[in-house]
């Protein structure tokens, strides 16, 4: 499984207890299910990567590509230890504000 930075953990906490507390577990289900996904398209370099969301290009951050897997946004980079996920948003969310 691929390596979430403190603030990607963060959000995806966040977003499956917002998802929790709307008693939908199917929707944390699928939010684990695209984090996987995503992971794995990182992992093969499989996909589309771009340097920013397509309706947010001023996002773009060194270092950081982003792809889009289902209703998320996600970032991330690489080290030497391998990739990381930096941020995920949802694509309704005001992601300018919040990165």
């Amino acid at each position: 499984m691929i390596r979430l930075s403190v603030a990607a953990r963060a959000q995806v906490s966040r977003l499956a207890s917002y998802y929790d507390a709307l008693d939908r577990p199917e929707a944390v289900r699928n939010l684990r299910t695209i984090i996987a996904k995503a992971g794995e398209r990182i992992e093969a370099r499989r996909g589309l990567f771009l340097p920013a969301p397509r309706p947010y290009p001023g996002l773009a951050r060194a270092g950081w590509l982003w792809l889009k897997e289902g209703p998320y946004w996600i970032a991330f980079a690489s080290d030497v230890r391998g990739a990381i996920i930096q941020v995920v948003f949802h694509e309704a969310a005001d992601i300018p504000n919040r990165l």
